[in-house]
């Protein structure tokens, strides 16, 4: 179920079509189902870009370290009326930019276009 609520709020983050530079946290609101009954919970991500740039030449074996906007995680149980247990959801604390985790995370290059981040 974590799985889950983690997947809908990643999704929550890449639907969002503005850009913010730097790593900070943000509240959002997210739905939970639990016994079929859907609600609503308010939580906070971690949004943002980390400054990287790329150099001009890059060995194979020499790529610069990216890094991702991350933070501390804890989770907190919301109990839905009716339902015999509760619904597991992350909240983000401590938002900062870390390097990239290949074990857990695609730290592939951002191929979007984001007009709103470029700085001229």
């Amino acid at each position: 179920m974590q799985l889950v609520v983690m997947a809908a709020v990643l999704l929550l983050v890449r639907t969002g079509h503005s850009c913010s530079l730097g790593c900070h946290p943000a509240n959002v609101s997210i739905d939970v189902e639990s016994c079929g009954i859907i609600e609503s919970v308010h939580t906070t991500i971690c949004v943002g870009q980390c400054y990287h740039k790329d150099p001009v030449y890059i060995a194979h074996d020499d790529w610069p370290e990216q890094k991702i906007c991350n933070g501390d995680w804890s989770y907190e149980v919301k109990h839905i009326k009716g339902c015999p247990g509760g619904v597991t959801y992350p909240v983000a604390r401590d938002c900062n930019c870390a390097p990239c985790n290949e074990g857990s995370t695609d730290c592939g290059h951002f191929l979007e276009y984001t007009p709103n981040c470029l700085p001229f």
